[in-house]
């Protein structure tokens, strides 16, 4: 529900800041708690990673295509692409491969948000869709990333993984937009832009991602992922009502498919949880 609720929040910070520098001081609040706690215990090139992917390289896609028209909803939807390149490359690459029932409960969840896509306008370029895609494929690889950060406590972490973005994303903000023009953006951000700010960094970021982490570590991909198909719909209602987006029969067709294509994984397909990881 929270990055759900994410979607349409972005877009209205949005109307204020560029999608750099919005994602730089989402991060920039993120990462205030690393003031009172300490560094978990991984290597920095594993820090720096991670943040770099999960973080910078998946927000700054979201916050493109959002900026560029694509609408909360369909965003939402096509992040959530992460579940197919999560499990994918849990398969290749630790060899944690999804159980027979798991692997037809994702595709009937894929039908589903197939469904949804087509329900959306597509009102926005090639390029705009082509840079979207990049932030599901950082998301699933920022999500194994994160299985290799061993025990450590997640919320230390998701700060310290906050400090990496801000540094690349303001050099990337004054490159392109200029000082003078960024400075001016910066200072003249309304209430309800500083306040968008805070949820993204507060909530959505500090908060969901630390859940997020553990829940990663505690069970397979295959078995976390898929309760990520649920963020279209808090994102497609909320933004239902703040943007007027739309949705008809075959939107909440596609929907009750994804919740059929979940329970199938869920309660057919249910696996061991996944051994330690050395740090």
């Amino acid at each position: 529900m929270i990055w759900g609720l994410a979607f349409v929040v972005s877009k209205i910070g949005l109307r204020e800041l560029s999608p750099a520098m919005i994602c730089a001081l989402r991060f920039v609040v993120a990462a205030i708690p690393c003031l009172f706690v300490p560094k978990p215990k991984i290597a920095w090139s594993l820090l720096i990673a991670i943040g770099l992917s999960l973080f910078l390289a998946q927000f700054l896609a979201q916050n493109y295509g959002l900026a560029h028209g694509v609408p909360p909803g369909l965003m939402s939807v096509i992040v959530q692409m992460q579940a197919l390149f999560t499990v994918a490359l849990a398969a290749l690459v630790l060899g944690e491969w999804p159980t027979r029932a798991q692997i037809i409960g994702l595709g009937i969840a894929v039908v589903g948000l197939t469904m949804i896509c087509g329900t959306v306008g597509y009102d926005f370029s090639v390029q705009t869709f082509a840079l979207s895609m990049v932030s599901p494929v950082a998301f699933a690889i920022g999500n194994l990333l994160l299985r290799r950060s061993g025990d450590v406590k997640m919320f230390d972490l998701t700060a310290w993984l906050s400090i990496v973005p801000p540094l690349p994303l303001l050099v990337l903000v004054f490159a392109t937009e200029g000082a003078g023009p960024a400075m001016h953006s910066l200072l003249n951000v309304s209430w309800a832009g500083i306040a968008c700010i805070l949820f993204l960094g507060i909530i959505s970021t500090s908060a969901a991602y630390g859940a997020w982490g553990h829940l990663l570590r505690s069970y397979t991909a295959a078995q976390v992922v898929p309760f990520a198909l649920l963020v279209p719909f808090t994102a497609a209602l909320s933004s239902s009502m703040v943007f007027g987006e739309t949705f008809g029969p075959m939107r909440l067709g596609g929907m009750m498919i994804v919740v059929a294509g979940i329970a199938v994984m869920l309660l057919l397909g249910r696996t061991r949880a996944v051994p330690k990881i050395a740090s």
